[in-house]
């Protein structure tokens, strides 16, 4: 973000109030207490203490007694308003403990959501003999079974035998499963695998904004099955990661309205954490979090009933404005500015203040969210002020401060930019450290046992931003260098970090990055797209494996050097006739030959009728086909760029009709596939507030982070409107189009006159888009395969 960090849409359809609702029954008995307990602290008296403990109650540690707060009254912990922690759970958390036996019972369910029609014909079996991180698949005809070490590790199995015996996927999005026999077909031989890496880490910081902030619990628990169905073990999560610091906070001086004032909207909580903003697209009701808390730890508890390890954001000392004048022997360092955005205050981690507040606030999340074994957290997250405080230093209190709360827990830091500094890993154990690297495909000459002395990390990648929905990724980087880095003398490299800023975009990426700790051999990258080409849609097929083909040597096929990303669409850029890009962190040009993506196209089109039925033939054609013609908006521009310069008024009508043309076909083709709707990522944020004034502020939180991003300053002096531009049915119809409408009339309008074209506020415009609450269909309409046939008949042939 602004320099770049690391959504595309929330995938699969409408998302209504009726999906959300999380049934009491099914929470653990904390969060029972937490949704349901009488005396909130939003109910205090402004100003004071919320915390009931006696005022002479000494500082001890989380759930053993009472916190006293400097010159705040008492923090009497958690339990003292119905978070009772051992009620629910009794320490560490994070699933079952290596060569014990566990509960399969979590992994059939999930196996049941991912197989509803063949899940019977798996018999899952946890193997307390087995390797860490290990599966061994076999069986005959219609009845399978499935060894592992844990419950995730089960469900891997699964996806390696729909993979490679029964030639089918489950991919993110769209499947395959309804071409899968009614009797699956045996394994020639028992197969075993183990992890390569012990770590398989998933999901960016963003994710939660880009991907969907306002997702209900199916719709995560559809990506843990998915994560685990693909080899990851340890996934963030941010859902509801406001509410301890809104508990915590309270014992410090601030009261509950003027912390949610402080913490920004859902949307734009991914980088209230990374210590960027606040405040912005709220305020948020005690409700929400209270909801949102018990969301995340619903996510956690699912994470750990498969073995697989929640990780949660630690305390590295982000705090509200005057918090070292409510508490006195703290200083604070003021952050400065993130593109136009006023950063929070950074609360030195080596001052007394530091380790009862983080001890505070572990207390608080383990009432909600339980404990784990990893925690993320990046301080000094692009540009943040240290000021007179020592890095080093502070690093030592921040891991001392989590090791006090979860003693041997590893800290999960981002790569990103200059980060980790030296300073930072020389004041850690960096054996309980491990580097999220979020630039591993992006430049060359990378050596990142120098770089960083040695220190524990996992490759990643960042091949989405922002939820942009543009096709490709660096594979062919990603098969180079992984088994390059992890063999080489004093190799580091411990485990993949599957780090989109939003996810639910190109599928083939997803399982191809995935794969990479779990092939004990080379991949090869033509054989592994023509496998894929064949598991899409569950059987071979030429014109799918010449498809494939020509995506794999266009837009999966991409260099490293200064991108992991492939250009946005100029459709979604803001109007100009030099506009090169939507995204001003984006690439400016295509990054490979336009021609693969319309030959692909052409291809998918021939494929035979009888595999056309699956989700996952639907998606990629609605995807290529709208590829197709954000690509020709790179061509197009440019010629009406040169008739207005001739000032040939047909030429340009011409064109510029051409153009809406292309929009028009454009909002059809991504209203056809439940992926690309506008209607639900609008409808899931209303379905968050208790009344019209909150569903209108949530919608406005969740339709700024598509268009402005922030205000006036941040929108156009940080480059942030437009950054999550993404090609969804609705978005093109109401915000993209008439943008461009109003521009070309502009601009004709200058040649019927024969003057300089009107200056349009594109920030008020945009703005105004953002504050409507307007109405978009949340389900799909139209043939996908018409308006797909359609485009094409449209475009240019392909050289």
């Amino acid at each position: 973000m602004k320099p770049r960090t690391t959504d595309s849409a929330r995938r699969g359809g409408p998302w209504t109030r009726a999906a959300r609702p999380v049934a009491l029954t099914a929470l653990p008995a904390a969060l029972l207490t937490l949704l349901c307990a009488g005396a909130a602290p939003g109910a205090t008296t402004p100003g004071a203490s919320p915390y009931a403990a006696p005022a002479a109650s000494p500082y001890a540690a989380p759930g053993t007694g009472a916190y006293a707060a400097p010159g705040t009254g008492a923090y009497a912990g958690p339990a003292a308003h119905g978070f009772v922690p051992g009620a629910a759970r009794s320490g560490p958390q994070v699933g079952p403990p290596r060569g014990r036996a566990f509960d399969a019972a979590p992994a059939r369910a999930a196996l049941a959501r991912l197989l509803p029609r063949h899940a019977g014909q798996f018999t899952l079996v946890p193997d307390a003999a087995a390797e860490a991180d290990t599966f061994t698949v076999s069986g005959t005809a219609g009845a399978l079974t499935v060894r592992g070490s844990t419950g995730a590790t089960l469900l891997t199995g699964v996806g390696w035998y729909l993979q490679h015996v029964a030639g089918a996927d489950i991919g993110w999005p769209g499947d395959s499963i309804g071409m899968l026999p009614a009797t699956l077909p045996a394994v020639p031989a028992p197969v075993t695998r183990s992890a390569l890496v012990p770590h398989r880490y998933a999901l960016n910081d963003t994710d939660d904004g880009y991907a969907g902030p306002y997702r209900s619990f199916e719709e995560h628990q559809r990506q843990i099955d998915l994560l685990a169905l693909h080899g990851v073990n340890e996934v963030f999560v941010q859902a509801g990661a406001e509410y301890p610091y809104y508990r915590a906070l309270q014992g410090f001086g601030y009261s509950a309205a003027e912390l949610r004032e402080w913490i920004p909207g859902p949307g734009h909580q991914s980088w209230w954490l990374l210590q960027n903003l606040s405040s912005f697209g709220g305020p948020v009701s005690e409700r929400l979090m209270r909801e949102r808390a018990a969301l995340g730890g619903r996510i956690a508890e699912q994470l750990r009933a498969l073995g697989m390890t929640p990780v949660l954001p630690g305390y590295f000392g982000t705090v509200p404005p005057g918090f070292a004048a409510r508490n006195p022997g703290s200083a604070t360092v003021p952050q400065g500015d993130w593109a136009g955005f006023d950063r929070p205050d950074w609360l030195d981690p080596a001052s007394p203040v530091f380790g009862k507040l983080a001890a505070a606030y572990y207390a608080e999340q383990r009432a909600v969210f339980g404990d784990s074994t990893m925690y993320r957290m990046s301080p000094l997250h692009e540009g943040g002020q240290t000021g007179s405080v020592d890095v080093r230093a502070a690093a030592g209190a921040i891991q001392k401060a989590l090791h006090a709360a979860r003693p041997g827990a590893l800290w999960a830091v981002l790569g990103w930019q200059d980060d980790p500094t030296a300073e930072l890993l020389a004041g850690v154990d960096t054996s309980k450290l491990l580097i999220l690297d979020g630039l591993s495909d992006r430049y060359n000459r990378l050596d990142r046992e120098t770089r960083w002395g040695g220190a524990p990390y996992a490759m990643g990648t960042i091949y989405n931003f922002g939820g942009h929905t543009t096709i490709g990724a660096n594979t062919s980087v990603w098969l180079e260098r992984f088994p390059a880095w992890r063999g080489k003398s004093g190799s580091a490299l411990r485990g993949i970090a599957y780090l989109p800023e939003a996810t639910g975009t190109n599928p083939a990426a997803f399982d191809l990055f995935t794969d990479l700790a779990w092939e004990p051999g080379p991949i090869d990258q033509r054989t592994w797209f023509a496998d894929f080409a064949s598991r899409r849609y569950g059987r071979p097929d030429a014109a799918a494996a010449a498809a494939w083909e020509e995506l794999r040597k266009g837009p999966y096929s991409t260099s490293s050097g200064l991108w992991s990303e492939s250009q946005d669409s100029l459709f979604t850029a803001r109007p100009g006739l030099t506009a090169a890009g939507s995204a001003h962190w984006s690439p400016k040009s295509m990054r490979y030959p336009a021609g693969s993506v319309r030959r692909a196209l052409d291809h998918l089109l021939r494929v035979d009728p009888r595999l056309r039925a699956s989700t996952a033939y639907r998606f990629d054609l609605v995807d290529t086909a709208r590829q197709a013609l954000a690509n020709h908006s790179r061509v197009l521009l440019p010629k009406i760029k040169a008739a207005y310069e001739a000032k040939d008024l047909d030429l340009f009508r011409e064109l510029t009709a051409q153009w809406r043309d292309g929009e028009r076909r454009l909002d059809a083709i991504t209203g056809s596939d439940p992926n690309f709707l506008l209607g639900g990522w609008l409808g899931a944020a209303r379905s968050w507030g208790a009344d019209k004034a909150e569903q209108d502020r949530y919608e406005y939180d969740a339709r700024s982070v598509l268009s402005v991003w922030g205000r006036r300053g941040t929108s156009e002096g940080g480059f942030l409107h437009d950054y999550a531009n993404r090609e969804w049915s609705g978005l093109v119809s109401e915000l993209y189009a008439p943008r461009w409408e109003r521009y070309f009339a502009s601009l004709e309008e200058a040649l019927v006159q024969r003057a300089a074209p009107r200056e349009i506020d594109w920030y008020a415009v945009e703005e105004e888009w953002a504050r409507r609450t307007t109405r978009h269909p949340s389900r799909p309409s139209g043939d996908p395969y018409a308006l797909a046939a359609g485009i094409a008949a449209y475009l240019p042939a392909a050289g």
